[in-house]
């Protein structure tokens, strides 16, 4: 063992004190090692020493220039913690964490302060030091203002220290610059202890207590961590800013089951990748615009709908359970908890749920944003996933165009807030146009508060038909609804009776009659329109959509099995004039949509072009060999049959002369070969200035990514991930961006390849 533990070289140390900062309640004080002090040399001696054996010449061959320099803070990055994992430790952008380092300056003691971070979609509470999503429920997850990183062997990045204890090591750091001392040792009431060999190597070292229990070698119990100061000094990605303005907002609705990959993740994490995706292609294909400040970004927004059809409110999962054999019980786990979607969607009781949670979740979330982004003047845009595109189709069919009809909705939201107190039996059944049953129930001497008591079988018996009985039956559960959340509502709603207060009330009404829907049993018929909805109560979006966008979309199947054989030509939705329909060849939910409007028209959908600028090399290599080949075959049966019909003619004394035989040959080209066809070119331009019926105005509608090159060697293979490969697809994002901004004008550049 060394002498001098901490190694040699030239040091400020003097022989026989070694200087020891000992922090106790995160109060830093220098403590020089003699006699006096008490401390046991011989113990801090053995710390140093177990670093490793070759840590007496690492510190030499490390050993910096010691003279005395001007010390410099260091500079804080905030991070924040990813739920569920305490060593997973992301980084705020450059802006956000300058904006919250601003706002921390300013914080009045006691007070609280919010900020909005990462486009707004999250609130960071700076006393409490958490953030909290905004748009979607979700725990809030730790915020820390790092300057101090340490990383283990077995870490995959470097983690911050806690604010207390990054404070201490950079007290620490300021004497040992300033002074221009080093070889200090940092002791903390929990055991870890730190030493500052000189600026560029600090290690920590863990009490023998704390190491795992597997650890049984003496070197592997002092295995050190590595200490870094300032994030500058670590490798971490810190993520590019997004613009302020937001320039088009897009709603998505997942499909069946919580999942939405085969990674099991979210809708809300799915979103982010797209989101990030949709940002990085602006990056890359607007340069220009985004210098001139044509271009910001465009928000995407989850929306959920399966939690709260499979949450307490329907009690659907426990009857389900109930019934659901106790073999298989994995299988049976996911299907009921993904494929039995579809069930329900079918299903006349829980449509309605299915429904009326799309359409809450969509005005609250668009109000909401407008309320955050007062300055917003874009569209809005919808994205439905597999069976989420299908409800989002549902819908938009079902909307209702003129203003009138919107202000009414509107208004009858606001007077359903205030008919609980207010309205009585009669003026209720003759809002309801039931008046003629008033004189039944007046003579049973009832008024609304003892018809709420009334079961369906007790209006029965008195002689209410059951159209009627289910009307009075809804009308007694919203007032009950409506009443028990009247306290809640009042806390939200102003005394004014503004455009937007009525359009929240509206929001706010179908939130609360939500649970209701479950119990109303409602018929099946079709529409005049003839696509054989369930017939049910379509609530009202409130706003009017620029575009929907349909991933992997079953819509063309079910609309085939509701008995709907043509889509008419001249049908398109009454409040969004754009449709696409998006999928990958190989999914095997996806159906087309313009062979049901165009029967007559054999039409090959429109490939999505690559996001780099072309197509994939192995489809050109795969079209240039079809193509190879196809003129082979034609070469071939042309030669084969120029022998076969020489072979049969009768005997001639000459051959022909060569004017004869070439006349000849161009007789037979022109009437036995097939006509050239135009260039893929010319085809492709031909295809797409097709006018195919109005759901698009017009345009094609039907779209197909390019497989990649690993799933054109089993299609089946990769089927279920090529339903699921839309949220990652820049393919995808970039045809939505396209289209987007088509609308503002701006021009999409080559992306390098």
């Amino acid at each position: 063992m060394s002498e001098n533990p901490t190694g040699g070289g030239a040091s400020s140390v003097v022989p026989g004190q070694e200087q020891v900062l000992s922090v106790e309640d995160s109060n830093l004080s220098i403590n020089q090692q003699d006699p006096s002090t008490g401390i046991d040399k011989k113990q801090a001696a053995t710390a140093l020493d177990e670093t490793s054996p070759s840590s007496a010449e690492s510190f030499e061959m490390l050993d910096l220039d010691l003279a005395q320099s001007t010390y410099e803070p260091v500079q804080p990055h905030w991070f924040y913690c990813r739920r569920g994992n305490e060593k997973d430790w992301l980084p705020f952008s450059i802006e956000d964490s300058l904006k919250l380092e601003d706002a921390l300056k300013n914080v009045k003691k006691g007070e609280e302060t919010v900020v909005a971070v990462e486009g707004g979609r999250y609130d960071v509470r700076l006393t409490e030091r958490l953030r909290y999503a905004v748009y979607w429920d979700q725990g809030p997850s730790e915020v820390r203002r790092c300057t101090w990183f340490f990383k283990g062997n077995d870490d995959p990045r470097y983690m911050p220290y806690s604010e207390t204890f990054s404070d201490s090591l950079e007290d620490a750091y300021m004497i040992a610059v300033t002074l221009g001392e080093w070889k200090r040792k940092l002791e903390f009431p929990t055991g870890e202890t730190v030493i500052l060999h000189n600026p560029k190597l600090i290690m920590q070292y863990q009490p023998i207590m704390l190491q795992d229990d597997w650890v049984s070698s003496p070197s592997e119990q002092t295995r050190p961590r590595t200490v870094k100061r300032g994030i500058e000094n670590i490798a971490v990605d810190i993520p590019e800013g997004e613009p302020q303005t937001v320039d088009h907002l897009v709603f998505m609705v997942h499909g069946i089951g919580p999942a939405c990959d085969l990674r099991f993740r979210s809708i809300i994490q799915c979103v982010n990748d797209f989101r990030s995706a949709s940002l990085s292609l602006l990056s890359s294909h607007c340069r220009l615009a985004r210098e001139e400040g044509k271009v910001g970004r465009v928000e995407f927004l989850p929306v959920d709908w399966h939690s709260a059809l499979h949450g307490d409110a329907t009690g659907v999962d426990e009857s389900i359970q109930r019934i659901t054999l106790p073999s298989i019980g994995r299988l049976r786990h996911f299907t009921n908890d993904t494929l039995l979607d579809l069930f329900f969607y079918n299903s006349p009781t829980y449509c309605q749920t299915i429904l009326d949670t799309v359409v809450t979740e969509l005005n609250r979330l668009h109000s909401l944003f407008r309320c955050r982004h007062p300055t917003f003047k874009g569209q809005v845009s919808l994205v439905g996933h597999s069976l989420g595109s299908l409800i989002l189709f549902d819908l938009l069919t079902n909307q209702k165009t003129g203003s009138e009809d919107l202000g009414s909705e509107k208004k009858q939201a606001c007077d359903d807030l205030s008919t609980p107190d207010k309205e009585n039996l009669e003026d209720a059944l003759t809002r309801m146009g039931l008046q003629k049953y008033i004189p039944i129930l007046q003579k049973e001497e009832m008024d609304l508060d003892s018809l709420s008591l009334c079961t369906e079988t007790e209006l029965e018996r008195v002689g209410i038909p059951l159209g009627p009985r289910k009307k009075i039956l809804d009308l007694v559960s919203r007032r009950k609804i409506l009443k028990d959340h009247k306290a809640r509502m009042a806390a939200m709603l102003p005394s004014d009776d503004s455009a937007d207060l009525i359009q929240n009330n509206a929001a706010h009404r179908q939130s609360y009659l939500r649970t209701h829907s479950t119990t109303s049993a409602v018929d099946y018929k079709y529409f005049d329109v003839g696509i054989g909805q369930v017939s049910i109560r379509y609530p009202q979006l409130s706003f009017h959509p620029q575009s929907f966008f349909a991933f992997g979309s079953p819509i063309g199947m079910f609309l085939t099995v509701r008995g709907l054989k043509r889509i008419d030509p001249d049908y398109n939705f009454p409040t969004c004039k754009a449709f696409f329909n998006i999928y990958h060849p190989f999914d095997p939910v996806a159906y087309r949509i313009e062979p049901m409007i165009m029967s007559d028209v054999d039409l090959e959908p429109m490939l999505i072009p690559h996001h780099k600028g072309r197509k994939r090399m192995h489809l050109e290599l795969r079209e240039s060999l079809t193509r190879m080949g196809a003129d082979l075959k034609n070469n071939v049966i042309g030669s084969l049959r120029t022998a076969w019909q020489s072979f049969s003619r009768l005997p001639v004394a000459a051959l022909p002369s060569l004017e004869e035989a070439v006349c000849a040959g161009v007789s037979m080209e022109t009437s036995e070969m097939p006509e050239p066809e135009g260039t893929e070119e010319d085809s492709v331009t031909d295809e797409k200035d097709l006018k195919i019926g109005m759901l698009n105005g017009g345009r094609r509608i039907d779209y197909v990514l390019q497989e990649a090159p690993i799933e054109c060697f089993n299609e089946y293979l990769f089927a279920i991930q090529s339903h699921l490969c839309y949220w990652e697809s820049e393919d995808t994002a970039l045809l939505l961006l396209k289209e987007i901004y088509e609308k503002h004008g701006v021009v999409f550049e080559q992306s390098p390849s």
